[in-house]
């Protein structure tokens, strides 16, 4: 009867012992990115400015009568082929009227600009349920695009993107070799409302779970924000950027950004991204000796999230811009 105990109470430990492992391990998977696949570059650069133009006029022409007319897809040529070109990226849920003033500085400058819209972004609708349709490899797609379209439209291609812009310049800074310069602006690598050792397990959680859409601004809601972006936002699509965004951060664990410079610019006053995120980048990318440089924007200057869209309140553009711009002339 004893032995029989006995063997009673192993058994039990055994199995005490393995369910614990097996929790221990559903626990530890948490903390590992899901889904996060190769995300390799497949570029086809264009042969001429004639190629990039009507290839860009295509573009603009896709979902004309669904798009908002100041979200549609912008070119400011010089009419051949520039010395420079700047690709733009905007913002999640925002669209390229986000770097409309801006993007004609840089024309004024001499540079051929390009800014187009994110998938699924810059539709009239502003409450519509697309944006959710989001996902990583429409970003990446998105960004091999423009760099291969900016060889048509200029000798030295520099990419600038914010937040979520920001993760795809970074994505085609780690693996465009073609790309002379990539500024990186308050890059949504991780959010302030997410404390950064939770950022893993609350992106793998929202992946799985159905989408949901929140408003930017409760009190406002649909009266929120410029009226060319989306009041909303999608889950399923931060989770997408998060995704992006540490798929940069496991390639810069080992390799150094194939792009030739990289301007990371911060904000110290920033609300929405995790800063403490970027800085992990940066130091990663710094460890291969990469050709880096930082910039951050004081406190004192009290600038929001989104310091380009001159149509944000408080907006500090007389400040912003002419940094922006110098920066970039520094980096030639």
């Amino acid at each position: 009867m004893k032995i029989q105990k006995s063997t009673t109470r192993a058994s039990l430990k055994g199995i005490g012992l393995s369910i614990l492992a097996l929790v221990l391990i559903i626990i530890g998977s948490l903390f590992i990115p899901w889904n996060m696949g190769a995300l390799p570059s497949d570029h086809h650069p264009v042969q001429s400015y004639e190629e990039a133009v009507q290839s860009l006029d295509r573009m603009r022409a896709e979902r004309r009568a669904e798009m908002n007319p100041d979200c549609r897809l912008q070119l400011l040529t010089h009419g051949r082929k520039a010395h420079n070109v700047i690709i733009l990226v905007h913002g999640y849920t925002n669209c390229p009227a986000q770097f409309g003033e801006l993007g004609q500085k840089f024309y004024d400058l001499g540079y051929n600009v390009l800014i187009s819209p994110l998938p699924h972004h810059g539709l009239a609708d502003r409450l519509n349920d697309e944006q959710g349709k989001l996902t990583i490899e429409e970003l990446t797609k998105y960004a091999d695009n423009m760099v291969d379209l900016a060889h048509g439209l200029g000798e030295r291609i520099t990419m600038m993107g914010i937040s979520g812009g920001g993760v795809i310049t970074a994505w085609a800074a780690q693996n465009r070799s073609d790309l002379d310069t990539a500024i990186i602006i308050s890059p949504a690598f991780g959010y302030q409302q997410i404390p950064t050792r939770f950022t893993i397990p609350v992106m793998n959680f929202v992946q799985i779970m159905p989408d949901s859409f929140e408003w930017w601004d409760s009190d406002l809601k649909g009266n929120a924000g410029p009226a060319h972006a989306y009041p909303r936002y999608s889950k399923h699509a931060l989770a997408e950027i998060l995704r992006l965004g540490f798929a940069v951060q496991n390639e810069a664990l080992w390799n150094s950004p194939a792009a030739r410079q990289v301007i990371v610019i911060t904000n110290a006053n920033d609300p929405s991204v995790n800063n403490e995120m970027t800085a992990n980048v940066i130091k990663r990318w710094q460890k291969h000796s990469a050709n880096i440089e930082t910039y951050e924007f004081p406190s004192s200057l009290g600038l929001a999230h989104d310091l380009i869209d001159p149509e944000q309140p408080g907006q500090r553009v007389d400040i912003v811009y002419p940094q922006l711009i110098e920066l970039i002339n520094q980096a030639e």
